[in-house]
């Protein structure tokens, strides 16, 4: 697959790095030559220096042979032209990265399809869809819905509470056999492991869980932790971000928030009735202590700044709060989050990975998320119908080992929890936990 990324910085540079290791032809399309140095010597890419709105430059780039055209620049109208552009030099594919929501609209999406624009990703209004989920799941530092809900992937950490501590799989199924949950992949010392029977789970651990409908109960028991009801929220951040968060939950929840920028707060009040504007900066904490921060059960930290996202969550921490989220750029924070008392980092890059990824994997791919921390992925495919999944049992499908995982069936309405000696169907959807290197042999299993 040929790949043309359009980008001005870190997005476009996250997304090559990535997609790099799976073997991709791809060609990265920056204004800022110095940028596409660093990028050049850290990786073995293609890179053109110049503007993705000129057709010379697209064609330097080999646009007419481009199956998949990503242009994810900080400047929307950019990223518009671009792919229009791009579609009439007969790249197959188009993807833009907007930051206005109100154009993922049916009739917007239609317009722009016209055009020559096939999809549209905003990482701010995906990030605000994850901030109210993780909010009505607060046992889950990272929640994923497949297939609109029937099957649900939960990040949890495994506590001195959790009954499966010092136990292997083995041992779990057997004593919780009724459970309708599936452990997909673990984290341990920082590592990605596929479980398999003998393996044993350690406090700490973080569990990538595959779950039924309706089976938040089952997800806490294994967790270890206790769950509660999150009534009032503080958010830092009255971005883009901040706003979708708040327009979401303010019907739900006692919402306060909090902005520096007294422009911003004055458009905030037009289209927010039922949340507290605060005109103030969010790293002034006797500010934050006056306006009831140790009353709110969540804390937010949307703010421009990733630092300030990540002490004032700290802050939080310490006054109380019992869920705290926070915006931050650098993918490295991820893996440490949690250890220095934060619960979730929503990044934005992976957020516009996640949505892409589903372009790039060979067979039909439904939906995908790129999971933090880790550089596994979680891919819903189609099974085809000619698929070689549909001529033997999962036990003989060769799974890479120790590289991916079915965790999931749906079929029609109904949702299985695979076995050894399940048999897939045409038109099933499968959910896969997988590593990169093993993501195109999985791919064509389903295709």
């Amino acid at each position: 697959m040929n790949i043309i990324i359009a980008g001005d910085g870190e997005v476009g540079f996250y997304l090559a790095k990535s997609l790099t290791p799976l073997g991709y032809n791809i060609t990265v399309v920056d204004p800022h030559s110095e940028l596409l140095k660093r990028l050049e010597k850290d990786s073995d890419l293609l890179t053109i220096v110049g503007d993705s709105t000129s057709p010379k430059v697209l064609e330097d780039a080999n646009v007419q042979n481009c199956d998949l055209f990503l242009s994810v620049l900080h400047d929307e109208p950019i990223n518009l032209v671009t792919c229009i552009l791009a579609k009439k030099l007969k790249a197959k594919k188009t993807v833009a990265r907007i930051t206005n929501a109100e154009l993922l609209s049916p009739r917007h999406r239609e317009m722009f399809r016209d055009l020559g624009v096939d999809e549209l990703v905003c990482p701010e209004r995906i990030a605000a869809k994850e901030i109210t989920n993780l909010l009505n799941h607060t046992v889950a530092t990272e929640f994923f819905d497949f297939s609109g809900g029937l099957l649900t992937m939960y990040l949890i950490r495994l506590d001195e509470k959790s009954p499966v501590i010092n136990k292997s799989v083995k041992e779990l199924s057997q004593i919780y056999s009724s459970l309708q949950v599936r452990i997909v992949a673990i984290l341990h010392n920082g590592e990605t492991i596929i479980p398999h029977a003998d393996t044993v789970f350690s406090v700490d651990d973080m569990a990538y869980i595959i779950s039924k409908a309706n089976q938040m109960s089952a997800v806490k028991k294994l967790a270890g932790g206790t769950d509660f009801d999150i009534k009032n929220v503080m958010i830092a951040g009255g971005g883009r971000i901040g706003r979708y968060a708040a327009l979401t939950l303010e019907n739900e929840k006692r919402i306060t928030l909090v902005e520096n920028d007294i422009k911003r707060c004055e458009d905030l009040s037009s289209v927010l009735s039922n949340s507290l504007i605060i005109n103030g900066d969010a790293t002034d904490i006797e500010m934050l202590k006056e306006e009831g921060l140790a009353n709110n059960d969540a804390f937010i930290a949307v703010t421009e700044s990733s630092e300030t996202n990540v002490l004032t969550c700290l802050h939080a921490r310490r006054f109380g709060i019992k869920k705290t989220i926070a915006l931050v750029e650098n993918t490295g924070f991820i893996n440490i989050s949690q250890d220095i008392g934060i619960d979730t980092i929503i990044n934005k890059k992976l957020i516009t990975a996640s949505y892409i990824a589903r372009f790039i994997v060979k067979g039909d791919a439904v939906s995908s998320k790129w999971l933090s921390g880790t550089n596994a992925e979680l891919i819903e495919f189609v099974v085809g119908h000619h698929a070689a999944a549909t001529r033997v049992p999962i036990k003989d499908l060769k799974l890479p080992e120790g590289k991916a995982t079915i965790g999931g069936i749906i079929r029609g309405r109904e949702t299985l929890l695979p076995t050894r000696d399940t048999q897939l169907q045409e038109k099933d959807k499968v959910v896969v936990f997988t590593l990169p290197n093993a993501m195109d042999t999985v791919a064509k299993l389903f295709d």
